[in-house]
């Protein structure tokens, strides 16, 4: 049905440390092709952020995606809040931590209560907003009262001046 909900979308990228002093990423996404154990956590830690934004910019937002904080019992934030606002995309990852990137697509209501997020994307406004007037461009002088050429509008395609006949002097 047209202008219907789509269940929201989350990604989640983990960095695990094992005992052997290895660390590994792995993705909520079954078919992404993670890196093997490695020592180099720098460089993983690396993969890890560069994987959820490439998610994040294969995936876009979806205007009409619904929270996903609400089919996860808000387990993004802590405070129970009403959905509602458009739709956003969202990288929640405490740099403190450094060790999980969760992608997800939230309602404006719940985002404000997420702690460190970034927003990636915006949805369409919830409420229509009223249109904005345009103003005429104004052309900037130039010494000698003309316009500056970098104002003015580039000329039509295919459109040419009328012919000026020349008056005679007598």
């Amino acid at each position: 049905m047209p202008g219907s909900r789509v269940p929201g979308r989350t990604w989640t990228v983990r960095l695990t440390g094992h005992l052997d002093h290895t660390v590994s990423v792995t993705c909520s996404t079954a078919a992404c092709k993670m890196p093997p154990r490695s020592k180099d956590t720098a460089s993983m830690r690396r993969f890890a952020a560069e994987h959820v934004k490439a998610h994040g910019r294969l995936a876009g937002l979806r205007p009409n995606a619904a929270c996903s904080c609400g089919s996860a019992q808000c387990g993004l934030h802590e405070t129970r809040v009403q959905c509602a606002g458009s739709a956003l995309l969202v990288l929640v990852h405490n740099s403190a931590v450094g060790q999980v990137w969760t992608l997800a697509e939230v309602c404006q209501a719940c985002a404000r209560h997420i702690p460190h997020i970034t927003v990636l994307a915006t949805g369409k406004p919830a409420l229509p907003t009223a249109p904005v007037a345009e103003q005429p461009a104004q052309r900037a002088a130039v010494p000698g009262g003309f316009s500056s050429p970098e104002a003015a509008p580039d000329p039509s395609p295919g459109r040419r001046r009328p012919h000026r006949q020349h008056r005679s002097r007598g």
